[in-house]
């Protein structure tokens, strides 16, 4: 069942080309202002049922987030609509249903007003949301004194515990810290578990791929993909490093072999996403062919996080062939011991 359906969405905005020209300079001088439109959205369409969480890509600009307004229906479509099942909430910029000069507490019963929230429904999840953003101490401050990592918290804390059916997300969570970040993931993955509809703006690629089950890629407007993460994340990454257009980077990301899941696991210490040096690991790979593929070659790269690479083997090199794989698979590389640079 549809959670968020976008039919034939477009956006187009209208430009002033004099931007100096006053109100009163028009009336003042019997002028029209000129103006030029563009479009930031081209014609959308898409379709995310109950419980799926889908990424959104693409470079500044590309339509990313007036998108996500469309949905959340802070815009308006010029042409065609979006249709929304449930309850909805949004975080899509930082502040945005804030008052600057109220307090983060009034603040909350306003925000959660905007979501038909009574203020006794505020009052049994109030303590809930203060908690979540760890902003006790600062709750009753003018909102205008808090910082930029207050403001994402105090706002990602009321749209989470106002337990929405559908939630938007944009790129405001970068400003947050990381702890506050792995936070927001925890609270996002119990969202999914609970079966939830989520959809998120961000640059952060390896969020997509862990979290999401698909992204879409947006250029100038244009949906360009809309496939599994590991699909999307290739297109997005090749025009990135290659300047290539989006559209062309889809054509040579056809490739007939597609990575669904990657997992990386420690013997004692389970799964995790970083690495001791020294230690060892096991990587298991789900693979799927569209067509039977001869005698590929698996690399496996170890970056530090500033994308660095600082480790790499691969199959050719080690003198282990893949031979013939063909559909399904599943491989599985244990590496003992990992000396990092």
């Amino acid at each position: 069942m549809e959670a968020v359906v976008v039919d034939n969405v477009t956006k187009t905005f209208r430009i002033a080309t004099d931007p100096s020209d006053s109100l009163k300079e028009r009336i003042l001088r019997f002028r029209r202002t000129n103006y030029e439109e563009f479009t930031a959205l081209q014609p959308i369409d898409l379709t995310i049922e109950i419980g799926e969480t889908v990424g959104i890509l693409g470079h500044n600009g590309s339509g990313k987030s007036t998108l996500l307004k469309c949905m959340a229906g802070i815009l308006t479509p010029t042409t065609g609509e979006v249709r929304v099942r449930g309850r909805l909430a949004s975080l899509l910029e930082l502040g945005v249903g804030f008052h600057p000069d109220l307090t983060g507490r009034e603040n909350v019963y306003i925000n959660a007003s905007f979501y038909g929230m009574s203020r006794r429904d505020v009052d049994k999840v109030f303590d809930e949301i203060v908690d979540f953003a760890e902003l006790a101490q600062f709750i009753d401050e003018p909102v205008k004194h808090y910082s930029s990592g207050m403001y994402v918290r105090l706002g990602f804390a009321v749209a989470v515990n106002l337990e929405p059916d559908v939630l938007l997300v944009d790129e405001v969570l970068a400003v947050g810290d990381e702890a506050f970040q792995n936070k927001c993931i925890g609270r996002i993955r119990s969202f999914q578990d609970e079966g939830r509809t989520i959809v998120f703006v961000t640059h952060d690629v390896e969020t997509v791929r862990h979290v999401c089950q698909r992204a879409i890629v947006l250029d100038h407007g244009h949906m360009v993909i809309d496939s599994h993460p590991s699909k999307s994340i290739r297109v997005f990454r090749e025009y990135l490093h290659a300047h290539t257009p989006l559209h062309a980077a889809a054509e040579l990301s056809d490739s007939p072999v597609l990575f669904t899941d990657v997992r990386v696991s420690h013997a004692n210490a389970g799964t995790r996403r970083h690495l001791l040096p020294g230690e060892g690991f096991t990587i298991e790979i789900d693979v799927e062919t569209t067509h039977p593929v001869d005698q590929p070659v698996l690399a496996v790269e170890v970056c530090d996080s500033a994308g660095a690479p600082i480790f790499r083997i691969d199959t050719d090199g080690l003198g282990t062939p893949l031979g013939r794989i063909e559909g399904r698979r599943t491989l599985r590389v244990d590496i003992s011991n990992v000396e990092l640079l």
